[in-house]
């Protein structure tokens, strides 16, 4: 009888990463940043019911990429989670850091079961703070590693010339028309992005409620790339 083919463990994670990064570069890009009054979410999506951003909770978003029932499971999971947080203790006790701590958890160790396919997703949970220094958006990615700042956070395959376009012009301080339009040219393919082919939310500090998601219609979309009268 022949013996079973030897693969090293390193072996074996490298293949489980390029497996998991290959589903996530499949699909089309998201930016996640800050902007003045708000921390926006935008991108590359034809589909208005498949959404790839969405709200978590009161002061916190989500966005993913790639395998949609799978990030789809996280963003159900995320807000069971926060709800049953805010009923428990209070609404200010849910946090984006506890959230991204569980998905950590979920995703790193799904990616370390061999008897598992690894999740094909890169996800982004930010949150709106009280105040803009502090804002935070935190970046998790197939096998559980998290990064967190400020900066422009990318999801997907992104040139590099691209996110450097997006760090010097996308600025917490850009109005919120010219941020979109700087997230959308470095998502689009092309010089003249298409604004009915954008999906884009944000968490907007100027709501005065306690929730701060909003999801722009594609009227109010289009109207950042008209002239003014």
């Amino acid at each position: 009888m022949s013996m079973p083919a030897y693969v090293s463990p390193d072996q074996l994670m490298r293949d489980r990463a390029d497996y998991a990064r290959r589903g996530v570069t499949r699909g089309r890009a998201v930016v996640v940043a800050r902007c003045a009054d708000a921390i926006i979410m935008v991108a590359e999506n034809p589909s208005r019911t498949l959404r790839k951003t969405s709200e978590i909770h009161d002061r916190i978003g989500f966005a993913a990429v790639g395998r949609y029932h799978e990030f789809e499971r996280l963003r159900v999971a995320g807000i069971r989670e926060a709800d049953l947080r805010a009923y428990a203790y209070d609404h200010l006790d849910v946090t984006a850091l506890g959230l991204v701590g569980t998905y950590s958890q979920v995703l790193g160790s799904i990616y370390s079961n061999p008897a598992e396919k690894p999740y094909e997703v890169e996800i982004a949970v930010a949150e709106l703070g009280l105040v803009p220094s502090r804002d935070r958006i935190y970046k998790i990615s197939f096998d559980g590693s998290v990064t967190d700042g400020t900066a422009p956070t990318v999801l997907g395959a992104l040139s590099p010339d691209r996110i450097d376009t997006l760090n010097e012009f996308l600025t917490e301080t850009s109005p919120l028309d010219e941020a979109v339009r700087c997230a959308a040219a470095a998502l689009s393919a092309s010089s003249d992005p298409d604004p009915d082919e954008l999906e884009v939310s944000l968490l907007d500090r100027r709501t005065g409620g306690r929730r701060t998601f909003r999801r722009l219609s594609q009227t109010q979309i289009q109207a950042f790339w008209k002239d003014p009268a």
